[in-house]
């Protein structure tokens, strides 16, 4: 027998307190490892016994009723088949995926999101810098949200970043990305923004990183140890989580004209693919 937890867990723990034939109910329900007609007609005629009973034996469990428990108890089952054909290496990266999402909701201020949502829509123009795997989600920054009308470039080439953020202003706004928070070009980036008045907001899962006094926004991030090599899980995946939630907050001000600007580059996209079409034919 696997060890037992949820719901097989809270009949054990009630299994003291029930009669005999609650009992036998019980230890159909905690020995069982298949899926199958749970109806409550189709239980009474395996263990002879009623529909009546079977409520019974729910209530006892904490349930409101048998259909309340049988939905809990039929999922659970099938979590647990699911569980037992993932292998142990398959099962340790999504282990490592959920302890990140989760650590990512845990540590985030929608406070501060809010406060750089709104730089995002003050700012005349958004730079977002980043090298390596930091670049390739700098590079999903900028397309998700020049379709909603930012104006936004993603610079992930070690000449292109101080190019790029030597032109800014006081109207622009750099988001640097180091997980890190120790990426040479990055940190040199930050500093150059700080002499042309740009805000600045740094995303990293290093919050004593040596430039962090000169950021309007440090924002953290979830890591695992080693994260940043991509030897494990992809190392962006952290920041996509934030990319997403930045997407959200930034999308609901002037949500109108925005859906609009999405709109019209999806047609834009699609109007592409239909001349691809036509000349393909051709």
């Amino acid at each position: 027998m696997k060890p037992m937890s949820g719901i097989k867990m809270e009949i054990v723990n009630k299994y003291d307190s029930m009669t005999s034939v609650e009992r036998g109910i019980a230890d159909f329900f905690i020995r069982n490892e298949k899926i199958m007609d749970f109806s409550s007609k189709n239980i009474s005629k395996i263990l002879y016994t009623s529909e009546a009973t079977l409520s019974r034996f729910a209530k006892k469990c904490g349930y409101k009723g048998y259909r309340e428990f049988v939905f809990g108890y039929e999922k659970e089952v099938t979590e647990e088949l699911q569980e037992h054909n993932i292998s142990i290496l398959t099962r340790k990266v999504r282990n490592t995926y959920s302890r990140l999402l989760d650590n990512s909701f845990q540590i985030l201020d929608e406070e501060q999101i809010r406060r750089v949502a709104g730089l995002m829509s003050s700012c005349s123009k958004t730079i977002v810098a980043g090298m390596g795997s930091s670049g390739y989600a700098a590079r999903e920054f900028q397309l998700r949200f020049m379709r909603l009308g930012m104006e936004i470039q993603a610079v992930t080439d070690a000449q292109m970043i101080p190019m790029t953020v030597a032109l800014c202003s006081e109207t622009s706004l750099v988001i640097a990305i180091s997980l890190s928070g120790c990426t040479r070009e990055i940190l040199d980036a930050v500093r150059l923004a700080k002499t042309k008045s740009a805000k600045i907001v740094m995303i990293t899962a290093n919050l004593n990183t040596e430039v962090a006094g000169l950021c309007d926004e440090l924002i953290a991030v979830a890591a695992t140890r080693n994260l940043d090599d991509g030897t494990a899980i992809s190392p962006q995946f952290p920041i996509l989580v934030l990319i997403d939630i930045f997407y959200t907050y930034y999308s609901e001000n002037d949500a109108q004209r925005k859906l609009s600007n999405y709109h019209e580059t999806l047609q834009a996209l699609r109007g592409e693919s239909l001349r691809d079409d036509e000349l393909y034919r051709r």
